[in-house]
This record gives C-alpha cells, sequence and structure tokens, in this order.
C-alpha cells in the first residue's frame, strides 16, 4: 500500500511540473546569477554547483573541471543492457521518461555544453537557498566523482538535487520536493477537496452504475482525506 501511494504521488508530482512548467513563458529579464549565454568554463571551478532551467524541472550538476559536470539523470538504456557506446550519447528526453518511470538513473560525467543545453545556467545559486555552508571545493567534486554509475531514481526522494545536495553540503535535499510536498499538504488540508471528490464518486456511480471500480473509491477517497486533513 505504501509502494503504490509513494508511486502515485511521484506521478503527480511529474504531472505537477509538467502542468505548471509547460504554460509559464520562459522569463525574459535576467535572473541574479543568471547570464543569458552559458557560462564560460574559465570562469567555473571544480566542486561548483550548476543550475539549469528544463522543460520538466530544474536541473543540476557539479563542475568537475576541465568542461566536465557529474550530474544524475534519469535513463533507461542501462536497465536495458545497451552498448556502451549508446549509453555515452546524451540522453534523450525518451530515455529521460522511460528511467523516470522505471526509476533507473545514472550518475554520469557530460560536457558543460551538453549539460546546459543551449539553457542559461546559474552558479552555486543554491548555497543561498538552502542556507549552509558548501564544502570545500575539491571534496565537492570527489564526492561526485565516487556517485558516478547506475543508481535509483525517485521524483521525490532521490533525484539530481538529491545529489547535489548531497555532495556539496553532506546532507541530500531537494526543495522542489519540499515545495510539492507543502503544495500537497495544503490541497489535503483543504476540505472541499472531500466535498469534491465526494461528489466525483457519487457522480461516476450515477453514469457507470455501482460496482467494485467506482463504490470503493467514492467512499476510500474522502474517507482518506478526511482522516489525514
Amino acid at each position: 500500500m505504501l509502494d503504490t501511494l509513494t508511486f502515485l504521488l511521484e506521478k503527480l508530482f511529474l504531472l505537477a511540473h509538467f502542468r505548471v512548467s509547460s504554460l509559464l513563458p520562459p522569463p525574459r529579464k535576467e535572473r541574479a546569477g543568471r547570464s543569458e549565454e552559458p557560462l564560460p568554463t574559465r570562469l567555473l571551478q571544480r566542486g561548483d554547483l550548476l543550475e539549469v532551467p528544463r522543460t520538466l524541472f530544474t536541473h543540476f550538476g557539479i563542475y568537475l573541471g576541465e568542461g566536465r559536470v557529474a550530474h544524475l539523470i534519469p535513463d533507461v538504456l542501462p536497465l536495458l543492457g545497451a552498448h556502451p557506446k549508446r549509453l555515452h550519447e546524451m540522453v534523450t528526453n525518451t530515455r529521460l521518461v522511460l528511467g523516470v518511470l522505471s526509476k533507473h538513473a545514472t550518475v554520469r560525467v557530460d560536457s558543460v555544453e551538453d549539460f546546459a543545453y543551449g539553457a542559461a545556467m546559474l552558479l552555486n545559486a543554491m548555497d543561498r537557498a538552502v542556507g549552509r555552508c558548501a564544502l570545500p571545493q575539491e571534496e565537492v567534486a570527489a564526492r561526485a566523482e565516487k556517485l558516478v554509475g547506475p543508481v535509483s531514481y525517485s521524483l521525490l526522494w532521490n533525484n539530481c538535487e538529491h545529489f547535489v545536495t548531497y555532495t556539496r553540503y553532506g546532507t541530500a535535499q531537494s526543495l522542489q520536493t519540499d515545495k510539492f510536498c507543502e503544495w500537497l499538504k495544503s490541497l489535503i488540508r483543504d476540505q472541499r477537496n472531500i466535498l469534491l471528490s465526494a461528489l466525483l464518486g457519487l457522480l461516476s456511480m450515477a453514469c457507470f452504475g455501482i460496482s467494485f471500480f467506482t463504490a470503493p473509491p467514492t467512499l476510500l477517497v474522502p474517507f482518506t482525506l478526511w482522516m489525514v486533513s
């Protein structure tokens, strides 16, 4: 039951990111710490935390020096036993989505250009957001290098943000996940959703009749929302 609930939460997290991010246009104004062009590698230091906006989320990586970035990214190909040459190719959107669904990822090393994929980058912006001191730069890079290879993946509990916060600050944390959980708690606490779920359940029974597929959700969903609110 707990595994099922976690699975549903992860898929809701993915849908929430898709709905919000796909509807909002990219910001036109330059944000603090962000340049409109990719940061020149000469400005980067080994152990820096890099952050780039993507279609569905914000992606994070650790700069290793010599134009290389270590980052955790969902990828289904290692699970399928693909040829090593294909594994080194840039991860496509299809590989990424299937990696999310199969809960499989890799910590891989790519060039800064492939990592940024033409997007502007933030440099060490999370240092202010997490409110913790970063570890020494060389230690950060060494910790990232030790994690290179296949890993399990979870949108909520083990994503690219967990990877960089663990390597740079010593503790895994995802601010994106924290914001989503706060939104989910506010949704559950709003008792209007209990009434809405009950009405939708009654409507489904009116349309499709009383059956095993309509009656239990009609009772269990409002009851669960009531108990956890």
